[in-house]
């Protein structure tokens, strides 16, 4: 049950919006298509992205109420942990976004990592809806020098260096001179160790998915880039939020 509603809500209409590129827009240049594709899929999903984006954007700003919480009941957990969640309620966050965005992205690199296993055989026609057709045949290049099919060294690379740039954004700036909190200091180090994962995670994947990856990344980038200019550094978070809601 769960196997064909996968099948037919996330694999199939990856598939086929990846192949109406390529026999389209693409010019049957299948890491354009890839491209394209990611675009489209994060302008469907931009309420999704752009709502989690701004939580995290928010919880940086609360940050200093948080710690300030946790010196005010550090000899209470409850009464901390009751505090914290009304703090998150009162300005209409939900601390767990982070996670949903990754499970947003989970299926689509599941899908695109089942198409290129399944390497385009004649079989896979059979998943194209009617209006799109399958072309005669698959050139699984990028730009004619790059095989989407192998792993990539170069674009793993360049997903793990947006990567950085991404958490980078992130991150709050820092009054001289005032000691970071616990949750800073690993907000910090993430923005290091995420970049280090994605190469372990990617460099033996085909590089279709790195570069997926990539093209999303650089999306959210330009997507945080937004919201920074709508909240600027000295705005109140009321603001902030009539801005974005």
């Amino acid at each position: 049950m769960i196997s064909s509603i996968y099948h037919a809500i996330i694999y199939q209409p990856i598939l086929n919006i990846l192949v109406f590129f390529y026999k389209t827009i693409a010019f049957y240049d299948f890491g354009l298509a890839i491209i394209f594709s990611t675009i489209f899929i994060r302008i469907l999903l931009y309420p999704v992205f752009h709502k989690s984006a701004k939580h995290q954007m928010v919880m940086q700003k609360i940050q200093p109420k948080i710690e300030k919480l946790k010196e005010t009941h550090k000899d209470n957990k409850e009464k901390q942990l009751k505090a914290t969640m009304d703090l998150y309620r009162e300005h209409g966050i939900n601390p767990m976004s982070g996670i949903g965005l990754l499970l947003v992205q989970l299926p689509v690199l599941i899908a695109l990592y089942q198409i290129f296993f399944d390497k385009f055989t004649p079989a896979i026609s059979s998943n194209l809806y009617s209006f799109v057709g399958a072309p005669a045949t698959f050139n699984t290049s990028f730009l004619g020098l790059i095989n989407l099919e192998q792993s990539s060294i170069l674009i793993v690379s360049l997903a793990a260096i947006l990567q950085y740039f991404q958490g980078k954004m992130m991150l709050p700036k820092i009054e001289k001179g005032r000691e970071l909190s616990t949750a800073e200091s690993v907000g910090r180090q993430m923005v290091y160790l995420g970049p280090v994962l994605t190469l372990l995670i990617f460099m033996n994947l085909p590089a279709a998915i790195s570069l997926y990856w990539a093209a999303s990344t650089l999306f959210t980038i330009f997507q945080q880039k937004i919201i920074k200019q709508q909240f600027g550094p000295n705005e109140e978070l009321g603001n902030f939020r009539k801005k974005t809601d």
